[in-house]
């Protein structure tokens, strides 16, 4: 889906400065590799006995977990093999029905994959240090955030508010969790809150609420790879994972793509920049128009 609003954030003149991050979770401030998702739905496609490739799995990553079962099932190959072994294309039961076997199988594996990400922690830190609120809007459902908040709050981390497709009426990449947060946060305007994730549909829901939008690549979705074996690869195949990676989020509309959460700080200073350079210009044409 195409970002409902191209226009970037930085031309809006009413935000002299960001107010306020929003944060994604597994592969962004928890879960390096955006594993738990992954794993979870190839067992569910396996109980279907459909082999589901780490590239399937991770395709329509960041959207609500029932809308990632339906984009998969829609996936040429996938559905050739769903009517070859049932003599039917799959339909909204069937969507249904995978998905109600996916809330349990990804409960059982949450708590495993709940790590908060290195670096994590002390941008967080830093971030509340330069006055910023911090939202956070997932693809999981609210139980499965609750037990994500939990178990993030007992290391350490614990954002200002938190939003799910369920709360919003839909997920990404549509802005609506966006727009609620904003609300929750007392947050205004929308141009001084940076939107941050790890999939192109977290990129493509900055975009669409009007958000400065940054990807991150090095610990998610497109990577794919906990932090251990990232960090055993060798260096010109890391390398490789990461320029794809930065790709895809860039050729989504990312203004900005970082490796890890922690290279953050210096990308709000140049957003900052950009804000504080644009109010200084609107206030400029304006003494002239009085004069």
């Amino acid at each position: 889906m195409r970002p409902l609003n191209p226009a970037l954030p930085g031309q809006s003149l009413s935000a002299a400065h960001l107010k306020a991050v929003v944060l994604d979770w597994a592969g962004t401030t928890v879960d390096f590799g955006s594993l738990a998702p992954a794993r979870t739905l190839q067992r569910v496609f396996a109980n279907a006995d459909i082999a589901l490739t780490e590239q399937e799995a991770r395709q329509h990553m960041g959207l609500p977990k029932k809308e990632h079962i339906r984009g998969i099932l829609s996936m040429s190959r996938i559905r050739d093999a769903w009517i070859k072994l049932r003599g039917n294309e799959p339909g909204n039961a069937d969507v249904e029905g995978m998905y109600a076997e996916f809330i349990p199988l990804q409960f059982s594996c949450l708590e495993e994959y709940s790590e908060v990400i290195e670096g994590v922690l002390e941008t967080v830190e830093h971030l509340r240090g330069r006055g910023l609120k911090i939202g956070s809007t997932t693809g999981y459902t609210r139980a499965m955030l609750d037990l994500l908040l939990k178990t993030s709050a007992q290391q350490g981390y614990t954002p200002d508010g938190s939003l799910t497709p369920e709360e919003a009426g839909t997920g990404r990449p549509y802005p609506f969790m966006m727009y609620e947060c904003a609300v929750r946060l007392q947050v205004y305007p929308i141009a001084a809150i940076a939107k941050i994730g790890d999939t192109p549909a977290d990129v493509q829901e900055g975009l669409n609420a009007g958000a400065w939008s940054i990807g991150v690549a090095g610990t998610g979705n497109r990577v794919g790879l906990s932090r251990e074996e990232f960090l055993a690869l060798p260096e010109a195949e890391k390398e490789t994972r990461l320029t794809g990676a930065r790709a895809e989020l860039k050729n989504a509309g990312a203004h900005y793509v970082i490796d890890t959460l922690a290279d953050l700080p210096s990308v709000l200073d140049e957003i900052d920049e950009q804000l504080e350079a644009a109010s200084e210009l609107a206030e400029g044409e304006l003494a002239e128009e009085v004069r």
